[in-house]
């Protein structure tokens, strides 16, 4: 790699920390000043950074363009695949992606449990908005008023006698959920099946996926199962930072 390429790129990575004058640039630089001058003025000529009004130099238009088209590359799935491979690998058990498409809550890929007890589950099938661990985890992102608009329209079918039955104790565990970022499915959505799930988020901090681990109570018990948290959530949080999402910068809304 040539050497202005790696200089022009050490500056961009200045930059990216907080704004700075030529000068600024200049005293960390293992360079010339006019050096950091002429590679300064080839990134502003190309849009990858600009001047303020106070003669700092900041990222410009350009890196947020290519971030973007970057990010609109790199496909949920494919992104995810080796993480939940790797946990399902760890675990044994079964292990679920799905996203939130319009008004549902869809599976879009699925790890098979190593047990000779299998989940009914697969890929394109919808999850129980009131019920599934996955769906908990995507509406609990969702602004307030559009929880309660969700939770209105839900027909609460009682799979289990665990399943959520109504508006009310469905907005009170996406609190919940909302608070502790992890879902519980206490054999709400499936008889003698439960499953814990947590969120996978983009660049700007939204959920844009959840994640799970779901497994028959004959395997492991509620404490087994929440033995199983800390590397779901490792494995979801490895996701978030592939898809550009930095802790710091998440989003908030009431």
């Amino acid at each position: 790699m040539s050497q202005s390429l790696l200089r022009g790129l050490d500056l961009l990575a200045e930059l990216a920390r907080q704004p700075a004058t030529l000068d600024e640039l200049a005293s960390r630089a293992a360079v010339h000043k006019t050096t950091v001058m002429r590679l300064l003025h080839d990134l502003e000529d190309r849009r990858f950074v600009f001047r303020d009004a106070g003669q700092r130099y900041r990222l410009g238009s350009k890196l947020f363009e290519l971030s973007g088209r970057a990010l609109e590359q790199r496909d949920i799935r494919s992104v995810a695949r080796p993480h939940l491979t790797a946990l399902n690998e760890v675990t044994g058990h079964t292990i679920h992606l799905a996203d939130l498409e319009g008004g549902e809550v869809v599976y879009i890929d699925k790890f098979e449990s190593r047990h000779q007890v299998r989940m009914y589950s697969r890929i394109g099938l919808t999850a129980a908005l009131h019920s599934a661990a996955v769906s908990k985890v995507l509406l609990a992102d969702l602004p307030r008023e559009r929880r309660e608009e969700i939770a209105a329209n839900i027909d609460y079918v009682k799979a289990t006698e665990n399943t959520l039955d109504s508006p009310r104790a469905l907005l009170a565990e996406l609190d919940r959920v909302a608070a502790q970022g992890w879902a519980h499915d206490d054999c709400e959505h499936e008889p003698l099946v439960h499953c814990i799930a947590a969120p996978i988020r983009d660049a700007s901090g939204a959920v844009v996926a959840a994640a799970s681990t779901s497994v028959p109570t004959m395997l492991l018990n509620t404490e087994g199962l929440m033995a199983l948290l800390p590397g779901l959530k490792a494995s979801t949080d490895k996701i978030s930072h592939d898809l550009g999402y930095h802790p710091s910068k998440g989003k908030h809304h009431d």
